[in-house]
């Protein structure tokens, strides 16, 4: 009897034993077919994006002829320029506060929306999206003549009510202004739709169970929504911080970097330096030093996140 129950015990333990090397064998062969399914789209990004940035590096250590090495002169060279450091904070002050507001705007349209019946939320998230989904050279040209210094729409409001006409380009404080309030306008229903299914994803319970304890709005925003948001917050503001910072086309459309190089951003002073001025690698060296700026942004919010993943 006993060797019966032995031998019973022993083939259980084989049978669980290869049950677990071939449930092992299939995940293993899944990851190489996804791996495979998935090396055309790797190769493309390291065509299409690592190829570009180590060319970067290596424009970056040529002369202007690109016939001869320098090593760090051009970075020497940009570090003696008053307007370079005039360009990193201006990158710094446009991309932080552009990301701040398309945050906070997107937060509260998100729980405006969110709180709207199903069968209206349909068409909110659509026309509020619209601004994101328009192509940006597109709605930056409508933009452009709503700031038109002749035919501004925004100061003939302004006229009907006695107030006078504003340089909106014109002026360096205006104009960053008006460069932040489009990239805003632009940005904030990517946030609003990433903080709508973000919420969507709370569960009724914590509300209620809140809504029991006595809390109010915002009590119940400040120690559930947020709380259970966080790591989608920090994902959606990088994911922005990173767009923002290498911004493009609005500073181009609207200011082209004027008045006097006061909206210049890091992309438009190396197209500036680069493509208009014949320098390409002085243009390639303004352009990698967005790296270590984002490099270190990146770092402390994956980092956050990761910590409140290990605590959890």
């Amino acid at each position: 009897m006993a060797d019966v129950v032995f031998q019973h015990s022993r083939s259980a333990r084989a049978t669980g034993s290869r049950k677990r090397a071939g449930l092992h064998y299939a995940l293993r062969r899944k990851s190489t077919v996804a791996f495979l399914l998935a090396l055309p789209l790797i190769l493309l990004i390291a065509i299409l994006v690592l190829y570009p940035a180590l060319y970067s590096i290596h424009l970056a250590t040529l002369n202007k002829s690109m016939q001869h090495y320098v090593g760090f002169g051009n970075f020497r060279f940009l570090f003696r320029r008053d307007t370079f450091w005039m360009v990193v904070e201006q990158s710094c002050l446009f991309a932080i506060t552009a990301v701040i507001f398309k945050a906070l705007i997107g937060f509260f349209v998100a729980h405006f929306v969110h709180n709207i019946p199903a069968k209206g939320q349909r068409k909110w998230r659509g026309m509020l999206l619209v601004p994101w989904v328009v192509p940006p050279a597109m709605s930056t040209l409508a933009w452009l003549w709503l700031f038109d210094p002749s035919y501004s729409a925004f100061n003939y409001t302004l006229g009907l009510f006695g107030a006078g006409p504003i340089p909106w380009l014109g002026e360096a404080g205006w104009a960053r202004f008006s460069v932040i309030l489009v990239n805003v306008w632009a940005g904030a229903p990517f946030f609003m739709i990433m903080y709508l299914a973000s919420l969507k994803s709370v569960p009724d319970q914590l509300y209620e169970a809140a809504a029991i304890d006595g809390a109010n709005w915002w009590q119940r925003t400040w120690y559930v929504t947020l709380p259970m948001m966080r790591n989608i917050i920090a994902v959606t503001a990088l994911f922005s911080l990173i767009v923002t910072f290498a911004n493009f086309d609005i500073v181009r459309i609207l200011t082209a970097g004027g008045p006097l190089d006061q909206t210049h951003l890091f992309a438009t002073w190396a197209f500036k330096i680069g493509i208009e001025g014949g320098d390409i690698p002085l243009g390639a060296s303004v352009s990698l030093f967005m790296v270590p700026i984002l490099a270190v942004a990146a770092i402390f919010i994956l980092r956050d996140i990761s910590k409140r993943g290990n605590e959890a």
